[in-house]
C-alpha cells in the first residue's frame, strides 16, 4: 500500500502555533489590592508645597542637591501652587501672623495631604517657646502626620522622616478613615477676644461662611 506525504506548499506561510491563552496571561498579569496599588503611587509620588519659614528650609534644600538627592524618592517636585501639591513640609518657626497663611495654603492643597513638621520651631515652637509672637506648634493649627526633631534637623534626618510617612502611607486603606489628630479652633489661651489673627484664623475652620 502505498503511502501519501502532505509536503508544504511552496511559498505559502505556515500557520503559527496554538499559543495557550493562560500562559500568555501568566506573563502580563498582576493581581494585587486597591489599596496596595493606591498607596504604592501616593507614597512614591509626593509633591511638597514649594515654601520654606525659617533655618530649617535651608536644609530642606540640602536634601534636594546631589549628595542627598531627594528625587530617589519621587518628591524632587517641589510645587509653587498649594493646588498641585500633596504634602506639606513645615520648615521652621510659625509665628501668629504667619499662621493663616499657613493654614490657607494647607486647605488649599489636594487630597490626600500630608504634614511633616520639621525642627524644633515647627514642633513646639523651639527657643521661642512660650513666646507672645510664636505659635506653640504647627499641630494647633493644621494635623501633623511625622514629626523631625532638631534645631535645625540634617538632611538626613528629613529622609528618615520621609521614609517614615512613606511607610505610614503604605498601611493606610483608601475605605477607612485616617488616624491623625485634627487641631481645634481654640486660640482663647493665646490670643485675646478680638485679636485680628484670631479673627482670620477662626475664618479658616469650618463652617467657613460664618454670619
Amino acid at each position: 500500500m502505498e503511502k501519501s506525504f502532505d509536503l508544504p506548499v511552496i511559498g505559502r506561510e505556515l500557520p503559527p502555533p496554538p499559543v495557550d491563552v493562560d500562559e500568555d496571561l501568566k506573563n502580563n498579569l498582576l493581581v494585587t489590592s486597591v489599596d496596595t496599588i493606591m498607596n504604592w503611587a501616593r507614597s512614591s509620588s509626593l509633591w511638597p508645597a514649594m515654601f520654606g519659614l525659617a533655618c530649617c528650609a535651608m536644609e530642606m534644600i540640602a536634601t534636594a542637591t546631589s549628595r542627598y538627592d531627594i528625587a530617589r524618592f519621587g518628591m524632587e517636585l517641589f510645587r509653587p501652587s498649594p493646588r498641585q501639591a500633596d504634602m506639606m513640609i513645615v520648615s521652621g518657626t510659625v509665628t501668629w501672623k504667619m499662621a493663616p497663611a499657613v493654614r490657607r495654603v494647607y486647605l488649599q492643597m489636594a487630597e490626600p495631604k500630608y504634614v511633616l513638621a520639621m525642627g524644633g520651631c515647627a514642633i513646639m515652637g523651639g527657643p521661642f517657646a512660650y513666646g507672645y509672637s510664636t505659635l506653640p506648634g504647627v499641630n494647633r493649627i493644621i494635623p501633623v502626620d511625622v514629626y523631625v526633631p532638631g534645631c535645625p534637623p540634617r538632611p538626613e534626618s528629613l529622609l528618615v522622616g520621609l521614609m517614615m510617612l512613606q511607610e505610614k502611607i503604605r498601611k493606610e486603606t483608601i475605605a477607612g478613615k485616617r488616624h491623625r489628630i485634627e487641631p481645634t479652633p481654640d486660640f482663647s489661651q493665646f490670643l485675646p477676644p478680638g485679636d485680628p489673627v484670631r479673627r482670620e484664623l477662626d475664618s479658616l475652620y469650618p463652617p467657613f461662611l460664618k454670619a
